[in-house]
């Protein structure tokens, strides 16, 4: 059952967006809208070469070009730009190579920063791009993983291309391989992904001799304060960063990045305002890049089908540096190679492998959509082994809803659930039978569009996270995160959250939150986020933790402030605190009229006329809220394709997506999450894909061959829900950033080598394209 929201709550209300009047108008601050007296404009050289030696950096020719102020090498920073930090150093094995912002001796990517102009212009700091010279000299390139590990293959590090092995078991493996009815064994290849965000990456940097202020388009102005800090040796206290409105990042903006730090150097060592906007193509190019994984799994079942065990082995591809939390990606997924399902042993190896490549790192879901992908996939290469229907073989191994709360294999705690139920309305909304009986009818006809049913029940860790888990697999802070409300002397709310939103509507949901808890009016509360001097403590947004962290801390805080009201309304009414009921915004005397609504008590606060003694005047306060468990969104999605066996063209026929994202604050967001990761999953799975050649050139550099689908290339979408609490907060929230992304991917392959299935097709790498699937027919 779906809750509904409460006569005059806010909570579950489909509320449009607060912000959306600012943003869908253009009335907004972006990044790249900042104008400050006297800015100047910074270019950077980018090397053409994947893997070189630097013999040579001549700026002079660029120094004499029109409206050029400055020209610099890596080596005019090599001794104050430090190192490009990683935060996650996942074992004790892990190589974390030096990562100069700008290179000084050597590039090991195509795209990397060698030089830079700085001019009273952006275009003619680009245009004196060309008057420097840069000699180079050709080293091998490294872009196969299996081969990056042979003693043969070129180095991308002196220390070699391995940068980290991390291995985790439970249960006995051998016991469950040995003798086992069934054995599937599959490799799977998530292909290299290119973030894409509306609103390309950005910076401003400005100085007042002694402090420092950074606006930049990022997810993480808290977390790159302290790692500034820490790199640049510019005391976190003289340092503010600001996230402006941001349009977009889906991981890529979570990130500590080259161009972040070396303006704020040029700032520091000009002592002007500066600011670097980059172009798609160097976006391509230079955004952290997602996936790139080769996955081997084998699974191990009885002849009913019921899982025994499943072994994981996994080559990640690192790129050529370790970056914020690039190795901790594919270990996110560690603990979700098990799905829902039941099973007595599993075990998981992973190789984080260098290469010559722009470094990898969170992309929407980080490791969770990759796990997804393989579980789900190698379920319905078990249902065929055996002949049942995809549906029935999940069955027999998901929890059961009366199992919650379920330690499963991989040793998470899934507070609640029920798949049986999402399951049910998703099939009921699909018309399963119905599909089920035509695609019948058109293999027997020999039609030669065939019909792919393709199935995803997934779920998903996020609310990223509890600290001491967080600890334990040696990442370098916590998951806690800050709010602090504060009641105005007129009865408004002012609240200021650590989170900080690129787009999933924050405003509103927390406007929602904290006029339910208080009692005061939607339009009443005003939030507040992004920047370090107002918002001084956060951990910020990714990983779907905002609400069911961010969101939550906002909450406790309001308790807080209506602990402290409480007292006040006691002394004003004469009462004791325990004879007071508090809703819709007054406190009542048990058994009376006698009231003082919150807004009254903020205007008392403020006067101080008449304070209980030790009430300090105010109604202002602050919590930090680090959970105790994860939470876990899960849902089951449900794909129709039509394939022409003629031309490889496959096309959505009907999309329906079930989730269970806990108790919901607003509809129209979820909905709107759940569209936007749709499109990103169906895009992996029919679209993008990032491409090198031999020497290691990225050919997708710019949107016109890096193939991002268009509202014209999707489906509509049938979406519903199913709602089971969770447990690990007070609102019984999950997080739904990116449920849609994890689940998608595998139902629209599965869909695909359904079809094809009767002419013996049991996979397609992915993108799944007309001319891919056209050869995997023949």
């Amino acid at each position: 059952m779906l809750s509904e929201p409460g006569e005059g709550k806010e909570v579950g209300r489909a509320r449009k967006r607060k912000e959306d009047a600012r943003l869908l108008t253009g009335r907004t601050q972006w990044t790249d809208n900042i104008q400050l007296p006297g800015m100047l404009y910074i270019a950077f050289k980018r090397s053409p070469m994947a893997h070189a030696r630097i013999t040579g950096v001549d700026v002079s020719g660029a120094k004499g070009m029109p409206g050029v102020v400055a020209a610099f090498s890596g080596q005019d920073f090599a001794d104050e730009q430090g190192s490009l930090p990683c935060a996650w150093p996942v074992s004790e094995n892990v190589v974390i190579p030096d990562h100069p912002p700008m290179a000084v001796e050597e590039v090991r990517y195509p795209g990397e920063a060698v030089a830079c102009v700085v001019a009273t212009d952006r275009y003619l700091a680009a245009d004196a791009l060309d008057a420097i010279d840069v000699d180079y000299e050709p080293l091998p390139v490294v872009l196969d993983m299996t081969e990056a590990l042979t003693d043969a293959s070129p180095k991308v590090h002196e220390a070699g291309n391995r940068a980290f092995t991390w291995t985790f078991a439970q249960g006995d493996m051998e016991a469950a391989l040995r003798d086992a009815p069934v054995v599937i064994d599959r490799t799977y290849v998530q292909q290299r992904l290119i973030p894409t965000a509306m609103e390309p990456r950005a910076v401003v940097a400005t100085t007042d001799g002694d402090g420092f202020t950074l606006w930049t388009s990022t997810q993480v102005p808290h977390v790159l304060r302290v790692m500034l800090a820490l790199t640049t040796g510019v005391p976190e206290h003289k340092l503010r960063v600001i996230a402006p409105d941001v349009g977009g990042g889906f991981g890529s903006k979570l990130q500590v990045t080259a161009e972040e730090v070396l303006c704020l150097l040029l700032t520091r060592k000009l002592g002007k305002p500066v600011k670097w906007t980059e172009s798609r193509s160097e976006g391509n190019m230079t955004v952290h890049h997602g996936r790139d994984q080769i996955q081997h799994i084998t699974l191990a079942a009885e002849a009913d089908g019921r899982i025994r065990g499943l072994k994981v082995e996994l080559l990640a591809d690192m790129g050529a540096y370790l970056m914020l939390v690039t190795p901790g990606v594919p270990l996110l997924g560690a603990f979700m190679f098990n799905g829902i399902y039941k099973m007595d042993a599993y075990s998981f190896d992973c190789t984080g492998v260098f290469t010559t490549k722009m470094p990898t790192d969170a992309y929407r879901g980080a490791g969770r959509p990759e796990a997804t992908y393989a579980i789900e996939r190698v379920m319905d290469e078990l249902a065929d082994e055996l002949g049942l229907d995809p549906i029935e073989v999940r069955r027999r191994n998901w929890i059961r809803h009366e199992e919650f709360p379920y330690t499963t294999i991989a040793g998470l705690t899934y507070d609640s659930g029920n798949y049986e139920a999402a399951t049910e309305k998703a099939l009921a909304l699909f018309g399963y039978d119905k599909l089920r009986a035509e695609q019948a009818d058109r293999r027997d006809r020999g039609d030669p569009v065939q019909l792919g049913i393709g199935v995803s029940t997934y779920t998903e860790m996020c609310g990223l996270a509890p600290s001491r888990v967080l600890g334990s697999l040696a990442y370098a802070a916590g998951g806690w995160e800050h709010g602090s409300v504060r009641m105005l002397p007129t009865g408004k709310v002012e609240v200021v959250t650590g989170t900080s939103p690129h787009g999933q509507g924050h405003e509103t949901a927390w406007s929602q939150i904290v006029a339910d808890s208080l009692g005061v009016p939607f339009e009443d509360v005003a939030v507040m986020h992004g920047d370090t001097a107002i918002s001084h403590k956060g951990m910020d947004t990714y990983g779907s933790r905002s609400l069911v962290v961010g969101g939550m801390a906002v909450l406790q805080a309001c308790e807080k402030v209506k602990d402290k009201a409480r007292k006040l309304a006691a002394h004003a009414l004469e009462c004791s605190a325990d004879d007071l009921d508090f809703a819709q915004g007054s406190f009542t005397v048990k058994g009376t009229t006698s009231s003082k609504t919150i807004q009254e008590l903020a205007l008392a606060a403020f006067a101080a006329h008449d304070l209980p003694d030790g009430l300090e005047p105010r109604l202002d306060a602050d919590a930090t809220f680090d959970p105790d468990n994860f939470s876990f969104p899960h849902g089951t999605h449900l794909c129709a394709i039509e394939v022409d066996t003629e031309t490889g063209m496959a096309k959505i026929r009907k999309y329906v997506a079930v989730d269970d994202v806990g108790r919901v604050v607003n509809p129209l967001i979820v909905e709107g999450q759940v569209h936007g990761g749709l499109a990103q999953g169906i895009a992996q799975a029919l679209f993008e894909e990032a491409v090198h050649d031999a020497d290691g050139n990225l050919l997708t550099a710019t949107m016109a061959d890096y193939l991002l689908p268009s509202a014209a290339d999707l489906p509509d979408f049938v979406t519903d829900r199913t709602e089971t609490p969770a447990t690990s907060n007070p609102l019984g929230v999950k997080g739904v950033g990116e449920a849609g992304t994890i689940a998608s991917t595998p139902a629209v392959v599965n869909a695909i080598v359904d079809a094809l299935r009767p002419r013996g097709v049991h996979d397609i790498q992915m993108p799944c394209t007309p001319e891919r699937i056209w050869r995997a027919i023949r």
